[in-house]
């Protein structure tokens, strides 16, 4: 039994591991349930240990038959060596182990690699299966920060297979997977960024691939280019601790930006209007949870706004509190003002500059929050002249907390 993949990986990185994977050479599945695993895998043999209930799989070998990611047999019988199993791996710094004692076993220079801070393919296999394009774009943005880059050889295949029509061919849970992971990573800017690179963004997420060469005014937008902003936005958001669904967000966030005339350009007039079919379209193809779907749609309809709370009066801090569900979902409030403040210092040379709106949104919800119907004299009114009574003491709380201040924030 081997000690194989991240775990090894991690390890020799210095960094902690959350799981620890197994490959099992010389058996049958029948030898591992008679010593009491539990059969787990249905295309391919994986057992849950007894105790631990760590994954060991029996080494395997794998072949190319048909499109997509399913498109292998599988092979794994007894005679499977350990070397061929990780031959069938993707890169380098995933394809060691480690065996009872302890040793490294290392027959492709993943430890090479990790010193050197590359990501490199195993063996031209690597083009068999198009996943594996999101799967190192995932990489490069999760060791972005140790300053890990693809190897020219491995993106020469990425782009390959970008070509070959391939990618079409990946279920959407699959994708989804992927780029789900990567809006955690630390850099998830990376992960967009080498999918361009390579020439799958265009085919994955066409609307995002648009927005590069898109100008904005630069006076709100000093990087210019919209594509560019929509990187600088997603790690900012990643930098202030935001969640997966408001990286998620950023990254749809200005896809109405890339429908603008030539002739409005470097303005963008109405494009959260404009950007939202484009949202839903993408989240249905990619089948999103629902959770960074409503996020999605929310940061496209409402950022601007958000940003231009501190010239709001009352009235219009109320009407977007109302849009963005916040009285009946106040827990949406987090994830919409990272999001917001992310987009609005995801801009070259603003980084660092401090987000008031975000107080004042918090502050008027609260105020609007403290405001309920049975604290006014609401003695025979309707009930569609109590919720008018009732918005109007909202309303009135608000401006009693709120301070006017200074000019908008940037568009876009």
């Amino acid at each position: 039994m081997y000690l194989v993949g991240g775990a090894v990986r991690d390890e020799l990185l210095g960094l902690p591991h959350r799981e620890r994977d197994w490959v099992v050479t010389g058996c049958t599945p029948e030898d591992l349930l008679a010593e009491g695993y539990r059969q787990v895998g249905a295309s391919f043999p994986v057992f849950l240990h007894p105790d631990t209930r760590e994954e060991y799989a029996l080494a395997r070998t794998e072949r190319k038959q048909g499109h997509g990611y399913h498109g292998f047999t599988v092979d794994f019988h007894p005679g499977v060596t350990l070397e061929e199993d990780l031959a069938r791996r993707d890169l380098t710094i995933n394809a060691m182990a480690r065996d009872s004692a302890g040793r490294l076993i290392d027959p492709f220079g993943g430890a090479r690699d990790l010193a050197a801070r590359v990501l490199r393919h195993v063996s031209p296999a690597f083009r068999e299966d198009p996943l594996r394009v999101l799967r190192v774009a995932r990489f490069a943005a999760r060791f972005a920060p140790l300053g890990f880059r693809v190897h020219p050889a491995t993106l020469d295949l990425m782009r390959e297979i970008s070509r070959s029509g391939e990618l079409e061919h990946l279920v959407a849970e699959r994708v989804w997977s992927e780029i789900g992971a990567a809006m955690a990573a630390p850099q998830p800017g990376r992960f967009v960024q080498v999918l361009r690179d390579c020439g799958a963004l265009s085919v994955l997420l066409p609307e995002v691939d648009r927005l590069f060469g898109i100008p904005q005014a630069p006076e709100f937008h000093p990087e210019i280019d919209t594509g560019a902003h929509v990187l600088l936005a997603m790690d900012m958001a990643a930098r202030i601790g935001a969640s997966p669904e408001s990286v998620f967000a950023l990254l749809l966030h200005d896809l109405g930006k890339g429908l603008t005339p030539a002739a409005d350009l470097p303005s963008h007039p109405g494009h959260e209007a404009h950007g939202m079919p484009l949202v839903e379209a993408v989240c249905a193809r990619l089948r999103a949870p629902g959770s960074f779907r409503e996020l999605a749609l929310a940061v496209c309809a409402l950022h601007l706004r958000v940003h231009r709370l501190r010239e709001m009066q009352a009235p219009g801090v109320m009407r977007l509190i109302e849009d963005a569900d916040l009285l009946r979902r106040p827990e949406r409030l987090q994830d919409l003002l990272e999001a917001c403040e992310a987009d609005y210092r995801g801009r070259k040379g603003r980084e660092d500059r401090p987000y008031p709106q975000a107080a004042r949104l918090r502050g008027a919800l609260q105020a609007a929050q403290a405001v309920q119907a049975r604290d006014l004299d609401v003695a025979g009114l309707s009930g569609e002249q109590i919720g008018a009574r009732l918005r109007e003491a909202r309303i009135a709380a608000i401006a009693r907390v709120t301070v006017t201040a200074g000019s908008a924030g940037p568009a876009g």
